[in-house]
């Protein structure tokens, strides 16, 4: 009987960011719910050093690429989802799940992405962004009475390219904004002052390529003062995750619509998770967009497409097509051109 060959799948996780561990823990729930039937899978691990598992000679030995009908890269943060990773990938020229060079760097970037999403039209939280070779630490009396005459107090400061509440601080005195400078400092020479919106945390998952679709939106209610990195994954009862969110359908329709509107206006492609504030007077801000969202037991993008009906191996599935889908529009662009 013929057998339909499997498709080589490698799922690249770890990397250099702070956000290392998560990926190990996403890249474990994705391997244990692809469906072996349909794939022979790779595990290709990057070490917070940077080396690879095998040695790199050149694009042909990078062992992500060597074989690979196609790569699931779950990283997280800087050196994998901003956009490095991807680049690599299409120079090589091997199918990749998520968003592209573009859509993965300006994603990471939370400074430019509220630019984007301010000009068009997106509610966003108001900002001011620090760097570091403007002595801001030295400086930090004055910008801190500036910061909370302009934000309003508390607020929170965070760097501009990482994720998972890796460095945020909540701060409500100088002192606090001292130290959540030099700590947020550690992780970008760009961060964020951000003003704090008091409302319900909502987010929302998103699948596709050119007509992306919305899933039903859930909600993040923080155990801790805000969702920090502890009560996303140490604390397991740091957060409870009420998946569907209670929105009457015009707040879940406005939800959907925003977050499906966001990954177009950012170049999204593939899958990207939406988060945002909902105000008690219900406006809806945007907060950001995660264009490679965490694949953990307890992660929302997962769970958010299992409540609107597909399952964690069916969405991998359509990751994985997405993914081929793009690469073979894109080559076909290139042949017609020639």
């Amino acid at each position: 009987m013929f057998r339909r060959k499997k498709i080589q799948v490698a799922i690249l996780f770890g990397g250099k960011s702070a956000e290392h561990e998560v990926s190990l823990q996403s890249a474990k729930n994705v391997y244990e719910a692809i469906d072996k039937n349909k794939y022979d899978v790779e595990l290709v691990r990057i070490e917070k050093d940077g080396r690879w598992e095998k040695p790199i000679v050149d694009f042909a030995s990078v062992p992500a690429i060597q074989g690979a009908d196609v790569v699931f890269p779950v990283l997280h943060g800087p050196f994998g989802e901003d956009g490095t990773v991807q680049g690599l990938l299409k120079l090589a020229g091997v199918p990749f799940v998520g968003a592209g060079v573009l859509g993965s760097a300006i994603g990471m970037d939370k400074d430019v992405t509220k630019r984007l999403l301010r000009d068009a039209g997106i509610p966003v939280a108001q900002c001011i962004v620090l760097r570091k070779g403007d002595n801001a630490l030295r400086q930090a009396q004055r910008i801190y009475e500036k910061l909370a005459a302009e934000l309003g107090k508390p607020f929170f400061v965070k760097p501009a390219n990482l994720g998972s509440s890796v460095g945020v601080h909540k701060v409500k005195s100088e002192e606090q904004f001292k130290q959540a400078l030099r700590d947020a400092f550690l992780y970008d020479t760009k961060v964020l002052a951000e003003e704090y919106i008091e409302g319900r945390e909502i987010e929302c998952a998103v699948l596709g390529n050119g007509e992306p679709i919305a899933s039903l939106p859930g909600e993040v209610i923080p155990k801790h003062e805000f969702y920090s990195y502890e009560a996303k994954y140490i604390d397991e009862n740091g957060a409870v995750l009420e998946i569907p969110a209670k929105l009457d359908a015009i707040t879940v329709k406005k939800v959907q619509d925003t977050a499906v509107r966001a990954f177009k206006v950012l170049c999204c492609e593939g899958m990207a998770r939406a988060d945002f504030f909902l105000r008690a007077d219900g406006k809806l801000f945007l907060n950001e967009v995660n264009t490679i969202p965490g694949f953990t037991k307890i992660s929302m993008y997962p769970k958010l497409w299992e409540a609107s009906g597909v399952s964690y191996a069916e969405l991998i599935d359509r990751l994985i097509d997405l993914a081929i889908e793009r690469f073979e529009r894109e080559h076909k662009l290139k042949a017609s051109r020639v």
